[in-house]
């Protein structure tokens, strides 16, 4: 099957537009009309990753971290991620990167975690900004269950757990259209007077495009009226991090001990116990630091993250649990959440899990 088809199904599992600015996500090496092969799914492209796709017949490397993060301007083999590009690229291997995509979905990278801990009622630590829009229009009450409809197909009109949702008020339009116009209702060059539905649905802002479409595409008027705002509403489906409960609370000893054995840890660095039971606990995969005083506010016993420094610590207050258990252990679980995925969508297609440790972080 061709590359673009894998990408579509991967874009479904991770949507780009949920990535952070920061990051370099999707098609990072290849050609997306090119055939695939089979499907190597791994957590960081490495060289020996490349090797490991080549002997196992795999011309798709799926990984979570992106080897190309920033700008290079030579790719001469003289570091670990030149290295593993020119490799790639000798032997048309084509490299896709999931990271925050995947990491800001509701069932990705820190659902994955709260799953491996068995946290119960689990919701998004830091909801993402900025990322819902509005729409408004108007249409005739004979129009309006079509144009809706549409709407709701289009991903326009989900809301948390509900779908389909949507204002409607009735009111009256009016318009004169001029020579060159084709009124549906009304005559050129008279004023004209009709009930109208006000119809007002929210959506993802990266579905802005799709949205237009199918409003324009179900839409009965030659003109179509509407409008588009950016709203300041939080979506607390996507964004960083999750919070969740414990089924049964423990001492903080027990509890680290708990979190060490299921996340595979070989070591756990972490602030002082505080003598206190842990049965709210915060994650956040990969590099959390930022997110402590979420984890506060939020009221969490715990926070499990990584690659905190040693001043971080002290932003427990007190307050919390603060506990480091390395970044690879924290995301350990993804990949094979991707292979999951992607063999419940792509049947009969060769889709493997890497069997490369690439966790740079040795332990004595």
């Amino acid at each position: 099957m061709k590359l673009k088809e894998i990408i579509a199904v991967l874009e479904e599992m991770a949507p780009l537009a949920y990535a952070e600015d920061f990051d370099n996500v999707g098609l990072l090496v290849g050609d997306a009309d090119s055939i695939t092969t089979g499907v190597l799914v791994c957590h960081d492209a490495l060289e020996t990753v490349i090797d490991e796709a080549l002997a196992k017949k795999c011309n798709l490397v799926v990984c979570f971290h992106p080897i190309l993060f920033s700008g290079i301007k030579k790719i001469t083999g003289k570091n670990y991620v030149e290295r593993a590009i020119l490799k790639a690229i000798k032997n048309d291997i084509a490299i896709y990167a999931v990271h925050t995509a995947l990491d800001n979905h509701s069932q990705g990278v820190n659902k994955i975690f709260c799953d491996a801990l068995g946290l119960l009622n689990t919701k998004v630590l830091i909801p993402k900004q900025n990322f819902i829009q509005k729409l408004v229009t108007y249409t005739v009450p004979s129009n309006a269950d079509k144009v809706r409809t549409a709407l709701f197909e289009a991903g326009a009109g989900r809301i948390g757990n509900y779908d389909d949702c949507s204002f409607n008020s009735n009111g009256i339009g009016t318009y004169k259209g001029n020579e060159n116009s084709n009124p549906v209702i009304g005559v050129r060059n008279e004023h004209t007077e009709t009930e109208e539905v006000k119809i007002e649905v929210t959506f993802e802002k990266h579905l802005q495009s799709k949205i237009l479409k199918t409003l324009f595409a179900h839409h009965i008027y030659e003109e179509v009226a509407y409008e588009i705002y950016d709203l300041k509403n939080s979506h607390q489906q996507i964004g960083l991090g999750m919070i969740g409960e414990l089924e049964n609370e423990m001492n903080e000893n027990d509890f680290l001990h708990f979190v060490k054995g299921k996340m595979i840890a070989d070591g756990i660095r972490h602030s002082a116990f505080l003598g206190k039971k842990v049965k709210k606990v915060a994650v956040l995969g990969g590099s959390g630091s930022f997110a402590i005083k979420n984890a506060i506010s939020a009221g969490a016993d715990a926070f499990l993250t990584a690659d905190l420094k040693y001043h971080q610590f002290y932003e427990a207050e007190n307050r919390l649990l603060l506990a480091d258990i390395g970044h690879f252990e924290s995301e350990r679980y993804t990949k094979n959440y991707i292979v999951d995925y992607l063999r419940k969508k792509i049947l009969n297609f060769a889709i493997i899990l890497s069997e490369e440790n690439t966790n740079p972080v040795k332990y004595l």
